[in-house]
């Protein structure tokens, strides 16, 4: 005998439990839905008759795969990222709630503004600024070609038009800038193992890890940044690197310089502006 749709979520949800995922319940609910073509409000108005065999091996077969502490998004195949649902895979970072800080600040960037997203992976951050704001220039850049190829089938899916290239940095992108915005790689490398098996395991180390003090590519990419005169830039950091990364933004010549916080109050995105019209 099969079980009914809420009991297997229940069973799957202290197997999660069992094997340290954050959110069990949440995370079952999301797989069992996912595996009946229906979304969790669905489930919960399905029937309790038992499901049939292959429906509930279905199932099983993704829980398992979360009891492996492969993400969500990886097993599911996308992640929802402001208005937007942004596929993923093992070749990009999953999009985080704090990244949208980088968003806010890109759609109040002015009119027909030309934006480089730099260390693009999903897509993400340049793909929602173009839903929300398809009046800018937006170009992409990541070093890694699987990563591109996963932000330009979004941006077909998506029906969104950005510029993509492949190359370090800043090196790809031969235009004139009005902003560079970017979520680069900032765990030290001595971070890496202490992180959930999520990260570890299942994302990129390229988009992850940037040398000794986390912040190796933020010191080159504000290198490069002043050296183009770019006169806005928000940057995405790890907890307990703003003052640095402040720093920086202020001995390379940008004079505003702005820490904004998270929603866990987490010094999160570090911002310079040299434009005389703050956003």
């Amino acid at each position: 005998m099969t079980l009914a749709p809420l009991a297997l979520v229940r069973e799957g949800a202290a197997q999660l439990a069992e094997a340290g995922c954050e959110t069990p319940q949440l995370d079952a609910e999301i797989l069992v839905a996912h595996s009946l073509g229906t979304d969790r409000t669905g489930l919960r108005r399905m029937s309790e008759e038992p499901l049939g065999e292959a429906n509930e091996a279905a199932a099983r077969g993704l829980l398992a795969r979360r009891a492996q502490r492969e993400p969500v998004a990886q097993i599911v195949g996308y992640r929802w990222f402001r208005n937007i649902q942004v596929g993923v895979d093992s070749r990009v970072l999953t999009p985080r709630p704090e990244t949208e800080l980088l968003v806010e600040w890109g759609v109040g960037l002015p009119a027909d503004a030309r934006v480089a997203d730099i260390g693009t992976g999903s897509g993400a951050i340049a793909l929602a600024l173009a839903d929300e704001r398809p009046d800018l220039q937006i170009t992409a850049s990541d070093v890694d070609s699987g990563a591109l190829d996963v932000a330009r089938a979004n941006a077909t899916r998506l029906g969104l038009e950005i510029t993509f290239v492949q190359g370090d940095l800043l090196d790809a992108v031969d235009s004139e800038l009005d902003a560079l915005i970017s979520n680069p790689p900032y765990i030290s490398d001595s971070e890496l193992t202490g992180l959930d098996p999520e990260v570890v395991d299942y994302e990129p180390h390229l988009a992850l890890t940037a040398g000794p003090d986390g912040l190796e590519t933020v010191e080159r990419l504000v290198e490069q940044a002043a050296l183009r005169k770019i006169p806005r830039i928000a940057l995405e950091i790890g907890a307990g690197q703003a003052d640095s990364t402040a720093a920086l933004l202020a001995e390379a010549g940008w004079a505003h310089v702005e820490i904004r916080d998270d929603l866990a109050g987490i010094a999160r995105v570090v911002i310079g502006d040299n434009s005389g019209d703050r956003i």
